[in-house]
């Protein structure tokens, strides 16, 4: 008998959900590169630390009865900041590069939605019913992270892109997927780990677009300030859902 576990514990998926989720991964590039290279701190360090974070929020995830809004986004956050360093641990400090670091990381994610499915019989995020399902859903968040970010600098690096032509690629990507959710059958499962998947490179690469200096292609505006900037942004939306999530809580138990 499989172990059960609360009512499910995810973020529903709105407009909302994404332009946090879009925010998270961005901060999550400009925090990692604020410890990593701004404070100089280095990409091994720094990972073991954000990964450290990530095991202690997800504990605490994992421990909660309920879907609590504020403790979910900083689990999301803390998978995008590890998954930065991560990401820049394999391609820099190792050398594996861009594109062999990308291909690895698509390859254990691969794995783990294989695993996944063929345990669970589902990808679907509305049915997340088991600790094994709730514990494969976080990572994979962590590794489509990592993930996202190594195709991100790929893109705006190895390819040439820059970081703009980076940005513009992965969002018109990611209209398209709008377009296919609302004008085709394509499975909706599909198209939304592929959306999740493509939030993190548009959020690594605008994240490098903020912060790398003019002659990089970037606005030079610094990895402190654009994460406070995206911090701000982040909670004032934690702060509207758990607002909104109280007011649902109430209503049912009325």
């Amino acid at each position: 008998m499989k172990e059960s576990s609360p009512m499910n514990k995810i973020a529903q998926i709105t407009l909302i959900f994404w332009i946090m989720k879009i925010s998270a991964t961005t901060l999550g590039e400009t925090a990692g590169d604020l410890l990593a290279q701004t404070l100089g701190v280095g990409y091994a360090i720094s990972t073991m630390i954000f990964f450290g974070i990530f095991l202690i929020t997800l504990g605490a995830q994992l421990s909660s009865k309920r879907y609590i809004p504020a403790l979910y986004w900083t689990v999301i956050l803390s998978t995008s900041v590890a998954g930065t360093t991560m990401s820049d641990f394999m391609d820099r400090t190792l050398a594996l590069g861009y594109a062999k670091g990308s291909m690895i990381l698509i390859s254990i994610l691969l794995m783990i939605f294989a695993y996944w499915y063929f345990s669970e019989r589902s990808l679907n995020i509305n049915y997340i019913r088991t600790r094994k399902a709730e514990v494969l859903y976080w990572i994979a968040i962590l590794f489509s992270n990592t993930l996202g970010t190594a195709l991100g600098d790929f893109l705006s690096d190895t390819f040439g892109l820059g970081y703009i032509g980076g940005a513009i690629l992965i969002g018109s990507l990611l209209a398209l997927i709008v377009v296919a959710t609302f004008y085709t059958k394509i499975s909706r499962v599909f198209l939304f780990w592929v959306a999740f998947v493509l939030t993190r490179p548009f959020g690594a690469t605008f994240g490098d677009l903020l912060t790398k200096p003019h002659e990089k292609g970037g606005l030079d505006l610094g990895t402190i300030g654009s994460s406070l900037v995206l911090a701000s942004i982040l909670v004032i939306f934690m702060i509207y859902t758990t607002f909104k999530q109280n007011k649902v809580t109430v209503e049912k138990i009325i």
